[in-house]
């Protein structure tokens, strides 16, 4: 399989994003979101990826240095290996803010720019999420619940 069909495989979360986004308030989609293994496609292909070059993957983040890390991302088995990283966690980290705003009362259409920011640029939806979610604390007069659980 080349790098190309695993890059494009690794794409494989879209669905399960445009499902928290778009269709958020729907039962069933919670359902499905409850699984960990909405993320098993990236991760299986990151694992694939990994596992055959782990001696020089270990090498590279072991001690990372801005160049080691920078030599190990500028091709095209970097940027895949990466890609899938990035897509598999984001998904997790997505899945977590959805599935704790449905506990928390948080309605679905402030998760969706949420959702779609931590989609996009994931830690930056992370942090927005933090901040709804302390805010909404807050305005209940539950302060230390943002912070603590």
């Amino acid at each position: 399989m080349t790098l190309e069909t695993l890059f494009a495989l690794s794409n494989l979360t879209i669905p399960f994003w445009l499902a928290m986004i778009l269709l958020g308030w729907w039962k069933p989609v919670e359902r499905i979101m409850r699984s960990p293994w909405v993320a098993i496609v990236p991760a299986i292909i990151y694992v694939l990826l990994v596992l055959p070059n782990l001696p020089q993957v270990l090498a590279g983040v072991a001690n990372p240095s801005l160049a080691s890390i920078a030599q190990l991302l500028g091709t095209e088995y970097g940027a895949t290996v990466a890609w899938a990283h990035f897509l598999a966690f984001d998904l997790l980290v997505g899945r977590w803010a959805y599935l704790d705003s449905r506990a928390r009362g948080i309605h679905w259409l402030i998760m969706v720019p949420v959702l779609f920011l931590t989609l996009m640029l994931g830690p930056v939806g992370y942090v927005l999420y933090l901040i709804v979610r302390g805010v909404r604390a807050f305005m209940q007069g539950r302060a230390r619940e943002a912070l603590v659980d």
